[in-house]
């Protein structure tokens, strides 16, 4: 069986924690899909029409996470880090099982995603995996923020900008290769904010799980978290970890180039839609072993993160 071929967890893989925005106890498990069955969540406290597809058309908000609803009005809010862990670990096909609507926070980064699923370990099956290769180059703007996307040979290249008055946040830049490159300090980088915004974002009813052990808080010059940040460019990095889930609700990993400044998640949302709803600017290609020496997924990764 082949490295390209698709994947899905060997057995199933529980999680418990907080939703970062509804502050409830909420329990997922990650359990093994047959081939082309792709990744689905299901909403095990309801008992009919529970099943809602991350999938950037059925994206129903933006701010502050990524939340997915079915046509019924299910939702499964801040899917993101869990997207980008199964998107790195080469992940094609599971169901998540989740008691409530909201993916627990966790660490605030992917890093415990990513730990139990290496644990259990991957099943290979006889299927080839299938990517999106992109065609033309597409872009999204909104104000000052941009985001494009364009063609590649063989990489998902990722090259993001922030850019922040706080002394401490600034202007950070960082350009990964999502399928060579060391992304320990990605999947490890935690969600953050400032701490003259907490007041406004409780007011809207979010943030409700928030704490400094699943968020990196920065008050003028100061991090509030005791352990200070784990990699020198954590805020971006979280914004890449952000991004590359946010790119799986595309459905498939993807070849690309992608630059963006000053984006999230409702940037890569919309230069989706933009991108998908012209079958010229992209292609469904079923990859095989003797067509591409390459293993679209990231080859470092089962090692360094651990």
């Amino acid at each position: 069986m082949s490295a390209l071929n698709q994947k899905t967890v060997k057995k199933p893989i529980t999680f418990s924690g907080l939703g970062l925005h509804s502050g409830k106890t909420v329990n997922i498990c990650i359990r093994p899909a047959s081939p082309n069955e792709g990744i689905v969540f299901k909403r095990i406290d309801l008992k009919s029409n529970n099943l809602v597809i991350p999938n950037f058309i059925n994206v129903s908000n933006t701010s502050l996470n990524t939340t997915i609803v079915n046509e019924f009005g299910v939702k499964v809010s801040t899917i993101e880090h869990l997207m980008g862990a199964l998107f790195g670990l080469g992940i094609d096909n599971a169901l998540i099982e989740i008691d409530n609507e909201e993916v627990p926070i966790l660490d605030g980064s992917a890093k415990v995603f990513i730990e139990k699923i290496i644990e259990v370990g991957l099943k290979v099956s006889d299927s080839p995996i299938k990517i999106i290769k992109i065609n033309k180059k597409i872009e999204f703007k909104d104000g000052e923020r941009s985001i494009t996307i364009e063609p590649s040979k063989l990489s998902l290249d990722i090259d993001f900008q922030l850019k922040y008055k706080n002394p401490i946040i600034g202007n950070q830049r960082n350009k990964i290769n999502v399928y060579e490159d060391n992304l320990r300090d990605i999947f490890n980088s935690r969600t953050f904010c400032l701490f003259e915004d907490i007041e406004a974002i409780k007011k809207n009813g979010l943030a409700k799980g928030g704490s400094l052990d699943n968020a990196i808080v920065v008050k003028d010059d100061d991090i509030l978290n005791e352990d200070g940040l784990r990699n020198s460019k954590e805020f971006v990095n979280h914004k890449i970890l952000d991004c590359i889930g946010d790119l799986y609700t595309s459905g498939y990993r993807m070849i690309a180039s992608v630059i963006c400044s000053q984006g999230g998640h409702y940037l890569t949302n919309q230069l989706l839609k933009k991108t998908f709803e012209n079958k010229d600017n992209f292609s469904i290609v079923e990859i095989k072993e003797r067509n591409l020496p390459h293993t679209i997924i990231n080859r470092n990764l089962l090692k360094s993160i651990a």
